[in-house]
């Protein structure tokens, strides 16, 4: 069977969390492949809202095998906190795996982390500070610590003593800090690799194997196609090896590039970013304020980051965006989020094409200059200010409604098969089995 991937067509935040697990109810196997603890999926289901951002949003459903690819870097503490909340709370972790390929968060990444934003000044990222960037900037320097390493217990202390007396060197050197303790660490993560070691496998042998088998496999991206390293608002980017975009599944995962047929991509009904870059549909006006916080008034909608509570910018949809990262992606479906939050506004805009010095230009600019400088052209739908939020059945919802629906279909050269209506798994309108067949 092939697999489907789902991304986030955005900067991110876009429901990702939801929309994997109302699908994941459908294959055998769901897999993360990229990003770390920098990125996070909230999910209200039948037992309740939980927030997460290693496990995959499939682990719900008790019956499935849930991957943490290769393409992850890992933080022991937070994923073991993880795996402790969701058992806590009656969820069933027994069928989750760990790749041994993974890379591993080192307490000195979150210290680099923080120092190298305190170093950019006025020029900072705006990063979660998780130290994710950092461990990807070791995985691609060939000096990374990997989950195989962190359970191997004869090796890893002569591994660790490698790599810490050479950060401990930049650490004290460039940023002035104070050096970090081998015992402690090394204590630490001893705990840690006994804990995680019943998870840990060779995920690409077990992905290939299910694949083989004919099972399907839904794969679970992190983050949002315009905060990838590549095709991004570079340098306000992620640094995500493999990428943030749906050709990054295959190697993340394990899994050739034509075991994949079909991308899900995942946009939200209006626009939002957290950190900074430009984004040139943002309002800082009361319509910002009242997406921030809900639009429509629905509980539990209002527009914070999972991972660091900041307030996200918010602004109208962007479909000069929209439509670049759908082409990226090679987008088969669209799932569309959060469209219960727009039934408070009288009128609703959506960019079309952007000003920069006089001229219609309809793609974003490389330069970061210029990207700042763009100005939107918005084309202008009337609202339907009415609660949607009950709503199962396109044919059920108001005529503006779908009208708007529609729109963005145009822009995107694809369906919308799915339309989320509030937070809940099922508050959706499936008009089209991304699996089969049409409902």
């Amino acid at each position: 069977m092939p697999a489907v991937v789902i991304i986030g067509g955005q900067w991110g935040d876009e429901g990702k969390g939801r929309v994997v697990d109302f699908h994941a109810r459908y294959c055998s196997m769901i897999g993360r492949y990229s990003a770390g603890t920098n990125a996070g999926h909230t999910i209200m289901n039948e037992r309740g809202k939980f927030a997460l951002h290693l496990v995959p949003a499939g682990i719900f459903y008790g019956d499935k095998a849930c991957v943490i690819g290769n393409g992850v870097v890992i933080d022991p503490d937070t994923l073991l906190a993880e795996i402790a909340m969701l058992s806590e709370r009656g969820i069933d972790t027994s069928k989750l795996v760990i790749s041994d390929r993974a890379h591993v968060i080192m307490p000195w990444h979150p210290v680099i982390d923080l120092a190298d934003e305190e170093l950019r000044g006025d020029s900072a990222i705006g990063t979660t500070g998780t130290g994710t960037g950092p461990a990807f900037h070791d995985k691609v320097a060939r000096i990374g610590i990997r989950i195989g390493d962190v359970v191997d217990t004869e090796r890893f202390p002569a591994r660790l003593r490698e790599v810490l007396d050479y950060k401990n060197r930049v650490i004290t050197g460039l940023y002035q800090k104070p050096a970090l303790d081998y015992d402690q660490i090394l204590n630490d993560y001893r705990e840690f690799g006994e804990k995680l070691r019943p998870y840990v496998a060779d995920t690409t042998s077990i992905v290939q194997e299910a694949h083989w088998r004919g099972e399907m496999i839904l794969l679970e991206g992190a983050q949002g196609s315009l905060l990838d390293l590549d095709t991004g608002t570079y340098p306000y980017v992620t640094s995500s090896v493999p990428a943030s975009v749906a050709a990054g599944a295959a190697i993340g995962i394990g899994l050739g590039p034509t075991a994949i047929e079909r991308v899900v991509g995942v946009y939200k009904a209006y626009q939002t970013r957290v950190g900074n870059g430009p984004m040139p549909t943002e309002l800082d006006d009361e319509d910002g304020v009242s997406l921030r916080e809900g639009g429509g008034g629905v509980p539990g909608t209002s527009e914070y980051g999972t991972t660091t509570g900041r307030a996200r910018r918010t602004g109208w949809f962007d479909g000069v965006l929209a439509r670049y990262t759908s082409r990226i992606n090679g987008v088969t479906s669209v799932a569309l989020t959060r469209l219960d939050s727009l039934s408070a506004f009288e009128r609703i805009k959506i960019c079309v094409a952007y000003e920069l010095d006089d001229e219609r230009v309809t793609t974003l600019p490389a330069s970061l200059e210029d990207a700042n400088r763009v100005k939107p052209i918005y084309e202008e739908l009337p609202g339907w200010k009415q609660d949607v939020s009950e709503v199962r059945h396109l044919g059920d919802l108001p005529t503006e409604a779908r009208q708007y629906v529609r729109r963005i279909e145009q822009l995107l050269d694809a369906p919308v098969d799915m339309i989320s209506v509030g937070p809940k798994r099922h508050q959706a309108i499936v008009t089209r089995d991304i699996f089969g067949g049409r409902i």
